[in-house]
């Protein structure tokens, strides 16, 4: 079976955890230990989130005046190898004989989406309202507010083509692991003339999971986070997880537009577009999902 695997930025990097080096190792070798039962019986691709390592980036990037500011798209590509060599470094430990490629991806976006006049996407750490209202007059950041904190928000436009799928292609079709369109894909525009250029957003990676799987014609797509699945009444005394499920079912949700919702609308993307199986739930569950025994898993 092709499986493509997302992991989530809280599966990467817990809630609350500071953004360590050493502490994003820790995670992905927990992570790689989730993956490596599921790598051993089928072909796998695996992506990931950035969100808290772009806006590291970015920050760090601020901070050093003597340069000026590296834009999104670059920060993206930074966090694409950073992320990807660390995953790939725990499979060469766990997967011995295997082969593993970290791939660093573009993914084109329409110039005109309109999310680029309305910033969505949560990007880096949480800022009390002092240091958001700084940087957002400094900057022209804009920000978000939760519970009291602030993070930044930039433009999440919607993935319409991967530029190196046929390589994805070739390698996957060679039994080689790929990691690949990390953080969405690195967003850029592509002319009528064939240039490329960069823009200034961060895709959202389940979004750009769906469109890798349909592409590579994947049997199942996981969006593997830090909860066990989809919860009909969530928050609520009546609260239950779903199990076997339809898009048609999960439609009907009224779910959270930056949490799970994104995921939520992938799934349902992929498996009504493709038939195959779609899995949401907690990493250490991946095999678990597979099999039909944890997880939310949404079939046509």
């Amino acid at each position: 079976m092709r499986v493509v695997v997302a992991l989530g930025g809280n599966a990467l990097l817990r809630r609350g955890e500071p953004l360590e080096a050493d502490v994003q190792r820790r995670n992905i070798k927990r992570a790689v230990d989730a993956l490596a039962p599921v790598a051993a019986e089928h072909e796998l691709a695996i992506t990931h989130g950035n969100g808290p390592q772009v806006g590291l980036l970015a920050l760090e990037s601020y901070a050093y005046r003597e340069v000026g500011e590296y834009p999104l798209d670059v920060l993206g590509a930074e966090s694409e190898g950073m992320i990807g060599y660390m995953i790939e470094q725990e499979l060469a430990g766990r997967l011995p004989g295997r082969e593993t490629a970290v791939l660093l991806t573009q993914v084109a976006v329409d110039p005109e989406d309109p999310a680029f006049r309305n910033p969505t996407k949560p990007i880096g750490p949480w800022y009390d309202k002092g240091d958001a209202e700084r940087l957002g007059s400094e900057r022209g950041w804009s920000f978000v507010a939760t519970g009291g904190q602030y993070r930044r928000v930039v433009p999440s436009p919607l993935p319409r083509r991967i530029l190196e799928i046929g390589t994805i292609r070739l390698l996957i079709d060679a039994g080689v692991i790929v990691i690949s369109v990390g953080g969405g894909g690195i967003p850029v525009i592509v002319s009528d003339d064939g240039v490329i250029r960069g823009v200034e957003g961060v895709i959202d990676k389940d979004r750009a999971a769906a469109l890798l799987a349909s592409e590579i014609g994947a049997d199942a797509l996981l969006l593997l986070t830090d909860v066990d699945g989809v919860y009909a009444g969530w928050g609520t005394e009546e609260q239950r997880r779903l199990g076997e499920t339809t898009p048609e079912e999960l439609g009907a949700l009224d779910l959270e537009a930056g949490s799970m919702g994104p995921k939520v609308e992938a799934a349902c993307t992929f498996a009504r577009h493709t038939g195959g199986l779609a899995g949401i739930g907690a990493l250490e569950d991946a095999g678990a999902i597979l099999a039909g025994e944890a997880g939310t898993r949404i079939r046509r």
